[in-house]
């Protein structure tokens, strides 16, 4: 199972940079800047494919907008943009959001949580990612889960998207774990 404490730079991880967004690796992590305004950007680490599982992430978030949105991809079906996104935003809000080809995204559920607005600017984000249940977890609480299984497997990233604000959003991912469900 893939892990990644992102110090090397030739880890695998989609980067680049361009007017809507930045993924690079910097500041001992994986940096994700987003320009645009309503924007997400995603990276991958490969597109092996996986399913029921757990990933886990740190998450330092230095974003100007109290609504910029970031987390974890799962069950992403190669290129076609169909899959699932979990995130969290400082203000306490998160969602479980399903993205597919040519379609507008669903949210399956979101809501607001005092325990991502109580835990600042670095939290631990973990998400449950199989058997047709997604499960969102900050600093080892889980916060909600929904079910949904259009997606069964796929493979698994790290997102962040910007509200209504340019520039709002400026988050560095480091120490990614994936473990097999149950394990």
């Amino acid at each position: 199972m893939p892990s990644d404490d992102f110090s090397s730079d030739s880890s695998g991880w989609g980067t680049g940079t361009d007017s809507s967004s930045s993924v690079e690796y910097a500041n001992d992590g994986l940096q994700m800047i987003v320009y645009t305004p309503f924007y997400v950007t995603w990276s991958t680490q490969s597109l092996e494919t996986f399913e029921n599982v757990h990933i886990e992430v740190s998450v330092k978030n230095e974003s100007t907008d109290p609504e910029a949105l970031y987390g974890i991809v799962c069950n992403e079906l190669g290129s076609t943009e169909s899959f699932y996104y979990v995130g969290i935003s400082p203000d306490g809000y998160y969602a479980f959001i399903k993205s597919a080809v040519a379609q507008d995204d669903v949210f399956l559920k979101e809501g607001t949580s005092d325990v991502i607005s109580a835990a600042g600017g670095s939290v631990r984000l973990g998400l449950d990612c199989g058997n047709g249940t997604l499960a969102l977890y900050v600093n080892g609480q889980q916060i909600d889960s929904v079910s949904d299984s259009t997606y069964t497997q796929g493979s698994i990233g790290l997102f962040a998207a910007t509200d209504d604000q340019d520039s709002g959003t400026n988050v560095t991912f480091d120490d990614y774990i994936v473990t097999k469900l149950g394990e």
